[in-house]
């Protein structure tokens, strides 16, 4: 990060707090939720760095055309362009940063580009009448920035983000981003080492899968316990604070309704990006709010479940609450509501333009994706966290003083509950104007490790636990297979994070670390199979567990979605090759779907099911209609995936291999008539997906009058 961006001749360009200033502009119109940087982020409108690098370098290609021969640079022939191309090359390739001063030194045909690239952005960005097709296009309002001063900031961070781009490290003949984006115009091209270090990570890849296969083959099947006569959960006592944990559930389900509303809104703004069937939303509820929102809300609904799981379990394995342990469910409850409201209102105000750069980091919009909320709330989640951990502990610690033989797996259960709430930390670990690569790191921390790593191991220990309580697995080999499940999930996963920042500014060492590692963390999804086979086998085991069909359907589609959406569609856009290619393309979006509502979302309604079911024991649950929402919900997201966001996202990837990333996500090719009708064939799924989710809803709330058993 420079301290100055100067002229050869001496002129100042961009001051380095300008840059600073213009990143945190950037992060208060929505950040990663309006368009991307570095390839993360929305898909909507461009990636904001491979955007201005291509136009960059055509203002000056055409400069230098017009200048020499008196015609466009698209009119020469290919021997001038191929002249003229090489020398643009050596003018943006070479790097010109000085250590001793921290300035970056540009010729004056930069600085008229740059003059000229802040004129498109302001008037992209503010109301130039000249491109409100595009501004349409790109789902970005009138005015979204008010300040004349915050635009030029802006465009400086965009510049700067370009410059890291395009511009060689020192003694290397690769980019800060290893060439990305690619740009056969300023010579990003894929690099030896995306290369190599593809077929490395599929070769180990296969390796693993072998091993898993011939320890699974040579791992003889343990008889299961006895089967109870009766339902063990149904001997349980319920206590107070147990019972206080269904208005979680009731919220959850709200929730869940207002986040897939958000959904519907975002999804038709990549068809009508001003308005909403005609209806003029945009201004008050612009794209990157409602983007932010369902990403947002996708997250705390899904981590509220999971928590009012907790709650529920702790007091049911001792059949009694501690002191005060309903006043502290019911504190953490109105806590969580107070951080859901007050972040989303923050969020808008902070969109709105209607807080100043320091206020918006404290209270506004992040622009982090996944970590949006402003600052305060997320030290305010943090706390309130670690409030639910100790709720948790609290009655579990008589329990794990009497060394009973569920000892070793509520202990698990107590490690992979601290791990939520601490790596939840990681999300504090960048200030304002940290260095974007710098807090990029940190937030792969919460997105990969937080998301995909802890709350994988609280899914096995949570799953592995209640079929214990309903003693279908016996405990020793519940603890066994939690252990192995967490060493295989961490142990790839850890460092398989790295594959979310090969170009984000790392050192090329990381390139091969992640690449190995993640391919790693496909391997036990390949015995999923199995999985969803025993699962299945246990729902028909015994009579009385029919009361649990629907519980254990969805840790079955868990296991499904795990396979094929975090699995498959992960692995595809995962190894080095692919990512340079597709990294900010709807083939992530395929991914992020599938694997965070496919697997968490899933086994979070799955969870829910299970204290529903405990709570409401003596109810006949409408089957039918909990068929129905199952199927709509399953099917309606693998609709959305086949006929929408994976042929999008393929596509795009063949644009992006053969033109540039630039052209994959540019207005001229999103918006070709095929890809809109791809786009609307989204509805399909997305309707039948919504159907399920209200009709999921209305079994929650249908619960309270359903017809009772006769004892």
């Amino acid at each position: 990060m420079p301290t100055k961006i100067v002229t050869t001749d001496g002129q100042t360009v961009f001051d380095g707090q300008d840059i600073k200033d213009g990143q945190n502009v950037w992060q208060s119109l929505g950040g990663q939720e309006v368009g991307s940087i570095w390839g993360h982020g929305a898909y909507t409108a461009p990636d904001w760095t491979a955007d201005w690098l291509h136009r960059e370098a055509l203002f000056i290609l055409n400069h230098w055309s017009e200048k020499e021969f008196d015609v466009s640079y698209e009119k020469l022939g290919s021997e001038e362009q191929a002249k003229l191309e090489r020398r643009l090359q050596i003018e943006l390739r070479n790097n010109t940063y000085d250590p001793g001063n921290k300035t970056i030194s540009i010729s004056p045909i930069r600085a008229e580009a740059i003059k000229y690239l802040n004129s498109y952005y302001k008037g992209l960005f503010m109301n130039d009448p000249k491109l409100d097709e595009l501004r349409n296009n790109y789902a970005i309002p009138e005015n979204s920035i008010k300040d004349e001063t915050r635009m030029r900031q802006m465009t400086g961070f965009f510049f700067w983000t370009s410059w890291a781009a395009v511009t060689e490290r020192p003694g290397a003949e690769v980019t800060y981003t290893h060439n990305w984006p690619a740009d056969d115009l300023v010579g990003n091209k894929a690099t030896g080492d995306l290369l190599l270090w593809t077929g490395f990570s599929v070769i180990l890849l296969l390796f693993g899968i072998g091993i898993m296969i011939f320890y699974h083959a040579r791992m003889k099947e343990e008889e299961g316990p006895d089967k109870p006569v009766q339902d063990p959960l149904m001997r349980q006592t319920i206590t107070p604070s147990m019972k206080a944990v269904k208005k979680y559930i009731w919220v959850v389900s709200l929730l869940i309704l207002i986040q897939v509303t958000f959904g519907v809104i975002t999804a038709h703004y990549g068809v009508e990006g001003d308005a909403f069937y005609g209806l003029n939303l945009a201004d008050i509820l612009p794209y990157s709010i409602s983007r932010t929102w369902h990403v947002q809300l996708g997250i705390l609904w899904i981590a509220t479940a999971w928590l009012a799981t907790g709650l529920y379990i702790a007091p049911a394995v001792s059949g009694k609450d501690p002191k005060f342990q309903k006043l502290g469910v019911n504190f953490l409850f109105i806590c969580l509501l107070i951080i859901v409201l007050g972040s989303m209102a923050g969020q808008w105000m902070g969109v709105m333009q209607k807080l100043d750069l320091t206020q918006n980091f404290w209270f506004g919009h992040q622009g982090y994706e996944y970590v949006d909320l402003g600052r305060f709330w997320q030290i305010f989640l943090l706390v309130g966290l670690f409030v639910w951990l100790a709720l948790m502990v609290r009655p579990l610690i008589p329990v794990l003083k009497r060394k009973t033989s569920e000892r070793n797996l509520l202990l698990m259960f107590l490690v992979s509950s601290a791990a939520i709430a601490l790596f939840y930390a990681a999300g504090l670990m960048w200030g304002r104007q940290t260095n974007l690569a710098i807090a990029e790191y940190w937030r792969w921390w919460v997105v990969h490790l937080w998301v995909e790593g802890f709350f994988e191991v609280f899914a096995t220990v949570v799953s592995a636990f209640l079929f214990v309580r309903l003693g279908l697995l016996r405990t020793k080999t519940a603890t066994l297979n939690i252990l192995l499940a967490t060493i295989i999930f961490l142990s790839g996963g850890i460092i398989g994070t790295f594959h979310h920042l090969y170009f984000s500014g790392t050192p090329k060492a990381v390139m091969a670390l992640g690449a190995t590692f993640s391919a790693l963390e496909v391997v036990p999804l390949v015995l999923i199979g199995y999985e969803v086979y025993e699962n299945y086998r246990l729902s028909k085991s015994t009579q009385w567990l029919k009361d649990y069909k629907w519980p254990i359907y969805c840790l079955i589609a868990v296991a499904f979605w795990n396979f094929l959406g975090a699995g498959i569609f992960g692995f595809i856009i995962n190894p080095p090759i692919a990512l340079y290619y597709m990294q900010g393309l709807n083939t992530t979006a395929v991914h992020a779907h599938t694997a965070l509502f496919g697997v968490y979302g899933m086994l979070g309604i799955g969870l829910m099911l299970f204290v529903l079911r405990s709570i409401y024991r003596v109810k006949i649950w409408n089957d039918k209609l909990m068929s129905f929402s199952f199927w709509s919900i399953n099917i309606g997201l693998l609709l959305m995936v086949v006929l929408s966001l994976l042929p999008l996202g393929l596509l795009q990837t063949v644009a992006s291999v053969n033109k540039g990333m630039w052209y994959a996500r540019s207005s001229e090719f999103l918006h070709q008539p095929g890809m809109d009708t791809l786009r609307w064939l989204r509805v399909i799924g997305d309707t039948i997906f919504a159907i399920g989710l209200v009709a999921f809803v209305w079994f929650v709330f249908s619960l309270n009058k359903s017809e009772e058993i006769n004892e």
